[in-house]
């Protein structure tokens, strides 16, 4: 508070609790973490919370990385982009000040724009990192800061721990000195990224459709409801769904624009029921076929589908497997699917992608959870040329099919999936009669997530001790179904509980405990990387609908209540 450079807003909110020692601490007890996810939290005043100086910390921490890296990266620069939440405009230009002022070129999007679009951005300017100012889905109090690597890939590990170090170097985040923005944009260190960056994503957006000439007929036979929840998405989803031929595409009014506050929503994040309520009214009205919602960056995507009357939703797991499956059929059909064909998804995804690319001899290959990691393999195939990479998704809805961006994409996603429900309605389907025809071939997989938030010290302290509760003493059944492994992803060992036979699991370390029965059922138990919150995931697989909703119902139970989360 005794800082002459203190912002008066920042320094008002100090004030206001310089008398209530919790409240400092919660905000003061430690460093807003910057990892692979960068930096997450609550905005305002604090060492551990967002605003103006932690964001230039993190920057600076950034800028002495590249400066590392010499005069190339220094003129290969950094792009950014930032979303509609409060703050994220006036941090991505703080972003743009601390890199400029340390001679690094910066390209900036004039306006709020979605994170896909930054990782294309990163890899058509050949820049040698990227910056995404956003909190995906998180409620409005949050904002955040993404880092991309060169590839347009989230940072992982590696990086993320080089840039850390440096971070922690930096002693004094209000007193860094930044030259006037106005005048680095004048000197063409900051430059706005042109349309030109736009129209190229569109083209390879169009180039994953695989029934453009149906679409060009038959593009009227289909309503489309869209909300972009406030967020990005508005614009990028508009446009190319009308460029490609969808015309009757109608925008949730009350959602359509910029809203920092999220005002029409408790959080704007697609895999909740409750954001559609608005949807659903305006899709009843339009007589629609499907809703379509992107969260306030568009990388994730929510899909519900009319059945009868009413709107039903697909969860995560249930459109990835829709979309692998027509994609894969299509594109068998049409004699384009790639002889070494691989599809990726991550250790928390229903194993249905993995029996539906084995129908058609494509490769599945898992990967820890954070669509960073799918991004890596698709680096790694391009070097190798071992697999051509055809889809890849996680269960939190997201997705992606066009590996000219290396993060989940819900714009080019949205094409996608408009496509399909067009295609299947002429043949009389909706989306929820291909997924039964897609049970009945495969079996009848469910799966289910519980997110439960445990804020502060105190929420910290006890999401570490219901993981170690599993660790140190794993169950040896449920329900009479003895554990067949254990997969612990923090020590890297995969466990018979069997034959006690034990081998090394090839990712990389992790808090990640996976526990599968003999049944094929599992449960793995994670915190979360972004929010202070303990995620449970379980799958069941069995051959009717009645038995998998019974089986998941008990499974759910037992282990909530071993967690004591009941």
């Amino acid at each position: 508070m005794n800082n002459p450079n203190l912002e008066k807003e920042l320094y008002q909110e100090l004030e206001a609790i310089k008398d209530n020692p919790k409240e400092i601490e919660e905000r003061f007890y430690k460093d807003l973490e910057f990892g692979t996810g960068g930096l997450r939290g609550i905005i305002g005043a604090g060492t551990n919370r967002m605003n103006v100086y932690t964001v230039r910390k993190a920057t600076m921490g950034l800028a002495n990385y590249i400066l590392k890296h010499g005069n190339e990266a220094m003129q290969k620069g950094v792009a950014i982009a930032f979303d509609s939440r409060k703050f994220s405009q006036n941090f991505a230009k703080e972003a743009a000040r601390v890199l400029a002022s340390n001679k690094i070129k910066v390209y900036l999007f004039k306006e709020l724009q979605p994170t896909p679009l930054l990782s294309f951005a990163v890899r058509y300017l050949q820049a040698f990192a990227g910056i995404v100012i956003t909190a995906s889905h998180n409620p409005p109090e949050y904002n955040g800061y993404k880092v991309y690597n060169q590839d347009g890939n989230q940072i992982t590990e590696e990086m993320a721990k080089e840039i850390y170090q440096e971070i922690q170097m930096i002693e004094k985040p209000l007193d860094v000195q930044l030259e006037n923005f106005q005048s680095l944009l004048t000197e063409k260190w900051i430059t706005y990224i042109s349309e030109e960056v736009e129209q190229a994503y569109d083209r390879m957006v169009r180039s994953l459709l695989l029934n453009s000439d149906l679409i060009q007929r038959k593009g009227n036979d289909i309503t489309i409801v869209y909300t972009p929840l406030h967020g990005t998405g508005n614009k990028p989803v508009r446009r190319i769904l009308a460029n490609v031929g969808f015309k009757n595409v109608f925008v949730v009014p009350e959602q359509e624009f910029p809203d920092p506050q999220f005002s029409t929503v408790k959080a704007p994040n697609p895999e909740e029921r409750e954001v559609f309520t608005l949807a659903i009214q305006f899709a009843k009205e339009k007589n629609a076929d499907i809703i379509m919602a992107t969260d306030p960056d568009a990388d994730r995507l929510g899909v519900l589908v009319r059945v009868g009357d009413e709107y039903q939703a697909l969860n995560g797991n249930q459109l990835g497997a829709l979309i692998l499956y027509y994609l894969l059929q299509q594109k068998s059909q049409q004699g384009i699917l790639p002889k070494n064909a691989a599809m990726v998804k991550t250790i928390v995804t229903s194993d249905l992608g993995e029996a539906i690319a084995s129908k058609f001899s494509v490769v599945t290959e898992n990967t820890l959870t954070g669509f960073k990691y799918i991004g890596e393999k698709i680096k790694e195939y391009q070097e190798s040329g071992s697999h051509t990479f055809i889809f890849g998704y996680e269960e939190s809805y997201g997705y992606l099919a066009g590996d000219f961006v290396r993060d989940k994409d819900a714009v080019q996603i949205t094409v996608i999936v408009a496509e399909m429900a067009l295609y299947y309605k002429q043949q009389g389907k909706s989306l929820f009669d291909v997924l039964e025809e897609i049970y009945q071939e495969f079996g009848y997989y469910m799966e289910d997530l519980v997110s439960i938030t445990l804020k502060g010290i105190e929420g910290n302290q006890k999401i570490q001790k219901i993981v170690a509760s599993f660790r140190d003493n794993p169950p040896k059944e449920i329900q009479g179904i003895r554990i067949k492994y254990i997969e612990d992803y923090k020590v890297g060992l995969k466990q018979d509980q069997i034959t006690g036979e034990t081998t090394k699991l090839t990712l990389p370390s992790s808090n990640v405990i996976k526990m599968v029965m003999e049944d094929q059922s599992w449960f793995t138990v994670r915190p979360s990387g972004t929010e202070p919150k303990i995620k449970l995931y379980f799958s069941v697989v069995t051959l009717t609908k009645e038995e998998s909703q019974s089986k998941l119902k008990q499974l759910k139970a037992t282990i909530l209540e071993m967690a004591n989360l009941k």
